[in-house]
């Protein structure tokens, strides 16, 4: 029989949270501040919650940059994937169990905004000798180029810059910059206007093109990062991440990824990442999307039966290397009665074990105008799913 809890309020498990022991149970430890001698004392937490996710330091230290994010990349979902995919991929060099996150407490936001910048805007304008994306004068006239012709040859490539610091415990009782990863949001299309207040046209960048300018971008930026003392001696990792366009409903993934080892000026050797968000169900899907494209239609079909007034029902599959690795399921309903929704959630349950993969981490989440109704999490070691509904 599946768990039903009840419960007043979920806890959300985020890559970066851990349930927070007793303090007593932690380990107390000094932190050296960047660019100062003083010292602070930082708990590491006892408890992780699997090898999947980085303990993280107490207190909490925010990067100066995160509210950036809202207002540099295009959709909320690859707002959320630049981060937890950079986390991802820097599990790769910096391991769960040694390593401890703390979001970037290196770049500052002016630093952030000076680099996404053009080298200058407009010849009236002083240089902006810290820009990294193309310059928007004609370089024979120095005039501004026509908006098309900029389009085509000098599009914005880079959008925003995330980082991340990796911190590892020393013998001494002490925590120090163990590694950083630096994750670079680029721009699959470059949007612009042929004049002001005009329509907005859509110029697509090859994938060609953005990946020679990324890595042209990422090598510039390690050479900065190695002029600070404090950054000289660390491995850097750097990835190369591929935003979707406005109107998507898929976020974009990495598809590149350096590490320039300690004391090193260049981005090293780098190497490919095979992944790709896909929305479920497709009408003519490709030959390694076809198995699961139709056990999701036979879920979505046995949804449908329950109750007639559901205006969606869709999937978001992740893979890597070709393989599926999680599903996630939102289910958008109208109904709102207590027993009415435990009824239904039950049933869902049920269908979802008989129609869904076994050995796939799923996750389906029922949602109304009131926001979040129950949820269903299943994880491929486990036959039960978890099911919870909010009050």
């Amino acid at each position: 029989m599946n768990r039903l809890r009840l419960l007043p309020a979920i806890v959300s498990l985020f890559l970066l949270t851990a349930c927070i022991p007793k303090l007593s149970s932690n380990t107390e430890v000094t932190q050296d501040l960047k660019e100062t001698a003083q010292a602070e004392t930082t708990i590491i937490p006892s408890r992780q919650l699997s090898e999947n996710y980085y303990r993280t330091l107490i207190p909490y230290k925010e990067s100066s940059t995160r509210g950036l994010v809202v207002s540099n990349l295009n959709t909320k979902y690859d707002m959320k994937e630049v981060e937890n995919g950079l986390m991802r991929l820097s599990q790769r060099e910096f391991d769960t169990s040694n390593y401890y996150f703390q979001e970037g407490q290196y770049l500052s936001a002016s630093t952030v905004k000076n680099w996404l910048a053009r080298p200058n805007q407009t010849s009236k304008e002083a240089p902006n000798e810290q820009g990294l994306n193309p310059s928007s004068l004609d370089a024979k006239t120095n005039t501004e180029m026509d908006p098309i012709v900029k389009a085509e040859k000098a599009p914005i490539y880079l959008s925003h810059i995330v980082e991340q610091n990796y911190l590892t415990k020393t013998d001494d009782n002490k925590v120090k910059l163990g590694g950083v990863s630096i994750g670079l949001a680029l721009n699959s299309i470059y949007y612009y206007q042929k004049e002001q207040y005009g329509e907005f046209y859509e110029e697509p960048i090859e994938q060609a093109q953005l990946e020679k300018a990324g890595k042209a971008i990422a090598e510039e930026i390690i050479t900065r990062l190695r002029a600070r003392p404090e950054l000289a001696d660390v491995p850097i990792l750097v990835g190369l991440f591929r935003q979707e366009a406005k109107n998507s409903i898929v976020p974009g993934t990495y598809f590149s990824y350096a590490v320039s080892s300690a004391g090193s000026n260049n981005a090293g050797s780098w190497e490919g990442i095979n992944e790709r968000y896909v929305t479920f169900p497709m009408s003519s899907p490709d030959e390694k999307y076809r198995e699961i494209n139709k056990e999701f239609q036979n879920f979505k079909q046995d949804v449908d039966t329950y109750f007639s007034n559901f205006t969606s029902v869709f999937g978001t599959g992740f893979y890597r290397n070709d393989g599926i690795q999680s599903l996630e399921i939102e289910i958008p309903i109208q109904f709102y009665g207590t027993a009415e929704l435990i009824g239904f959630t039950q049933y869902l349950t049920g269908v979802m074990l008989n129609t869904l993969p076994k050995d796939l981490a799923i996750t389906v989440s029922i949602t109304s105008v009131n926001g979040p109704e129950a949820l269903i999490k299943k994880e491929p070691s486990n036959d039960e799913p978890f099911v919870h509904i909010y009050e």
